[in-house]
């Protein structure tokens, strides 16, 4: 299948995007692919549209499935593997988000439960204390705010992210204070 330009320039740039996010490229153009496509495609669809190796395919569509970001489809009469992505913009932030606490914030906060259990901080500066409590303390914030405003449907969560400083109003000038 072949691309028309403004489509091969979306998977085009959403490769770039993945790889300043820490994603492979052809993940990310993979992932592309499939959401702006809207249909189930099997790999060999896949390596003809992009012109990359099949090992590459199959590597990249594996990462993909470990993300949440693509399932595996069977259509009838058709013995291949079809993958698929959700084209719910929404649903897909929403899986990133959920995957990226799971695999960068998680640990993180694990490892810093466990530095400040430990018995050996206490030989270190107290600044390192105090520095390290801070930053297991906004990870805990940061997380359970993330997890309620994933919990929002989308219309509240729309309404919520176009409030954007004008929160401030409703805090009211107490938020002045603090920051």
């Amino acid at each position: 299948m072949n691309l028309s330009p403004t489509l091969s320039r979306f998977v085009l740039h959403w490769g770039e995007m993945g790889t300043r996010w820490g994603v492979n490229r052809t993940v990310s153009q993979i992932h592309a692919l499939l959401y702006i496509h809207g249909r189930p495609m099997h790999a060999e669809e896949i390596v003809d549209t992009l012109g990359v190796a099949r090992s590459n395919v199959s590597n990249s569509l594996r990462e993909l499935q470990s993300w949440k970001l693509a399932r595996l489809v069977h259509l009838p009469g058709d013995r291949r593997d079809h993958f698929e992505t959700s084209t719910d913009i929404w649903e897909m932030f929403r899986t990133i988000v959920r995957e990226r606490e799971q695999r960068e914030l998680a640990p993180t906060m694990t490892v810093l439960r466990e530095l400040l259990a430990d018995t050996a901080l206490s030989k270190e500066p107290a600044e390192v204390r105090l520095r390290l409590k801070a930053t297991l303390e906004f990870l805990e914030i940061l997380t359970a705010w993330s997890d309620e405003m994933l919990r929002l449907d989308v219309a509240t969560l729309t309404k919520v992210l176009k409030l954007g400083a004008r929160i401030k109003k409703l805090l009211g000038r107490e938020s002045d204070a603090k920051t």
